[in-house]
């Protein structure tokens, strides 16, 4: 392993050897079939915490399917109460009603703003909306197995619902968060080897299907075992990796209320709707480890505005454009997630602007201190829920 990752080590050949690689039920025993090279589990024999020892033996199993096997799991059945489901899936479509009425482009990530329909942070919009049908939807023991299988305690729940209407067309393949919103091959570049390994165990990803998805409604297609390859961040916009993931993508179709979860690094993407009359709804998960964030909260504003003078006034002195950007980096916010989806959305790329590009631009046209502030304050406003 070298210590740099770079588009130089991207070669079409090693991914079709990782993808050739098959799963069998034998693989993983408790699994109750394979469909697609995908192991399938029962969600009603999930072991409950009360019994520690049978929980954690399939925690093992399914957390190595995800790390070393396919890359993907499929709970049947995660959600046995319909009820639950339905209702949940009635708020959502009263939000995605009234975001149609404002004719509001919510954007969308790999793929095209406004197509379809998205709700952003559906989360806390449902825990505002209806606190009890958020605490039955939410107490739901696969979610929190497979988010502790993969990530351990403490993890971060946050989900998307995306609702792909009758032609809605497929998302560019891709992998996920962290690393695959990074869309610059020349940023990627600059992450070491080990960074990129480490990304996708920072984030569990995952669905439930709120309707009957079909194969001809466009499920989310997969390329099992293509979270191994190591180069992938760098690999999917290669024309030669591009044949090998077309050729290695499956579907699996999900009745209402199953699961899926997956491996971040898996490259993915939501399918074509070639329906004429399935409007294909899924809650999608987004879940973080519990060491995503930092130990401390800092007021990264009241930092920035305090600092920014002196960064004016020193590269009128002369500094170099480096010690200023370092300076900037120290004080600011550098991350665009988490914020606000519905009023800082990423209509213009996979992620808003963060705090420290809005600085770095500043800097670059003299922008006045008190101007700067301003649109300091804007954006934080923006980014809070």
């Amino acid at each position: 392993m070298t210590y740099w990752t770079t588009r130089t080590d991207v070669a079409a050949v090693e991914l079709a050897e990782l993808t050739s690689l098959r799963c069998v039920r034998t693989d993983y025993p408790s699994c109750i079939d394979v469909r697609e090279g995908i192991p399938v589990y029962d969600g009603s024999t999930v072991p409950p915490a009360t019994r520690p020892a049978q929980r954690r033996a399939l925690m093992t199993e399914v957390g190595d399917a995800l790390l070393n096997g396919p890359g993907i799991v499929c709970f049947a059945g995660a959600y046995r109460d319909l009820g639950v489901i339905d209702a949940v899936s009635e708020v959502f479509f009263s939000i995605i009603h009234e975001q149609d009425a404002q004719s509001a482009t919510v954007g969308d990530h790999f793929g095209t703003p406004g197509a379809n329909a998205r709700v952003w942070n559906s989360l806390e919009k449902l825990a505002r909306r209806d606190a009890r049908l958020f605490a039955e939807y939410f107490a739901n023991d696969v979610v929190a197995f497979a988010s502790e299988a993969w990530l351990g305690p403490g993890y971060q729940v946050t989900t998307q619902v995306n609702l792909v209407r009758p032609g809605g067309a497929a998302q560019t393949p891709h992998r996920d968060y962290h690393l695959g919103f990074i869309d610059d091959l020349d940023t990627l570049e600059r992450y070491p080897t080990h960074v990129h390994r480490l990304s996708a165990a920072l984030t569990l990803q995952g669905a439930v299907a709120h309707s009957d998805v079909p194969l001809e409604s466009g499920p989310t297609v997969f390329v099992p075992h293509s979270q191994k390859y190591l180069p992938g961040y760098l690999a999917t916009s290669d024309p030669a990796v591009a044949d090998v993931i077309a050729a290695a993508a499956v579907q699996v179709p999900f009745a209402k209320g199953d699961a899926v979860f997956f491996n971040p690094a898996v490259i993915h993407g939501a399918g074509t709707n070639r329906t004429t009359d399935v409007e294909r709804l899924v809650n999608l998960l987004q879940v973080s480890s519990a060491f995503g964030r930092s130990t401390e909260a800092v007021d990264r504003l009241a930092v920035t505005t305090a600092v920014y003078p002196a960064l004016l006034a020193a590269q009128a002195s002369g500094a170099p454009w480096e010690a200023l950007a370092n300076a900037v980096a120290a004080a600011t916010e550098g991350y665009a997630f988490p914020t606000n989806l519905d009023r800082d959305p990423p209509v213009d790329g996979l992620a808003p602007a963060s705090q420290r590009a809005l600085v770095l631009r500043a800097l670059e046209q003299q922008t006045p201190a008190d101007v700067l502030t301003e649109q300091l304050v804007a954006h934080a406003e923006r980014r809070v829920s």
